[in-house]
């Protein structure tokens, strides 16, 4: 039998900024189909991983590699299989959910119909009456649903998702939680970096925990469960042996 490939393998990853070292020798694998939660804290180089797997940011040492594409020599096709969904989507306030999603979707060279634009948009229950009205009168929530469904519409078989469900209420997160796990059925990698220790463990399949640039824990769901919050929040709160 062949064992498909790991979708996402970041090898001792040495990444520095301004000149100051952020990540220091991180290694993890995705598996293709899977969610992998990065938790960490504010600094902790979160955000860091999700650039440089995009090729914003250039290893000092180590590698990474997205679908077998290495992400320093090979950006182009790295980011023709990714959708990236970052914590502050940039959106235009003077134009509706619909006229910014055909934007973007045309700067991608994505032909989608308005069917699949609705239907996406049902996916994450962003209300029918509001996808025409200028995105100025929406909520942070409802401006992150748009943001979620214009990944969704890339239709890529990687997703990066920086703080997925900042400025969703308590409904709308438990919502995009069963949403990442349909994707994972349907086939989709997800990779979201988050500080929700909660949201994570709900929705990953691994975790891994980051601190201070270094990999200091990981944590798998066991067969038909999910991960155990309260280990996870010990080890991300310091409280016990990650």
């Amino acid at each position: 039998m062949t064992i498909a490939a790991p979708a996402i393998v970041v090898d001792d990853l040495h990444v520095s900024r301004a000149g100051s070292p952020v990540l220091h020798g991180v290694s993890f694998e995705v598996p293709a189909g899977s969610v992998y939660a990065l938790l960490g804290g504010n600094g902790a180089g979160k955000s860091t991983t999700l650039l440089t797997l995009l090729g914003f940011l250039q290893p000092s040492g180590g590698s990474a590699r997205v679908l077998e594409h290495n992400v320093a020599a090979d950006t182009a096709a790295v980011r023709q299989s990714v959708a990236y969904l970052p914590e502050a989507a940039t959106l235009y306030p003077h134009l509706s959910a619909y006229e910014n999603l055909d934007y973007f979707l045309d700067l991608a060279g994505a032909g989608v119909d308005q069917g699949a634009v609705d239907a996406t948009l049902d996916r994450v229950a962003l209300q029918a009456e509001a996808r025409g009205r200028r995105m100025e009168t929406y909520s942070k929530g409802m401006r992150q649903k748009v943001a979620i469904a214009l990944a969704l519409l890339r239709d890529t078989p990687v997703l990066l998702l920086d703080e997925p469900t900042s400025g969703l209420d308590p409904v709308a997160i438990d919502e995009f939680n069963a949403l990442v796990r349909s994707l994972s059925d349907e086939g989709r990698t997800v990779l979201m970096v988050t500080h929700d220790v909660y949201g994570a463990c709900q929705v990953a399949d691994r975790i891994g925990l980051l601190r201070r640039g270094r990999m200091v824990g990981t944590f798998d769901a066991p067969e038909g469960a999910r991960i155990d919050t309260e280990t996870v929040h010990s080890a991300f709160t310091g409280r016990s042996a990650a």
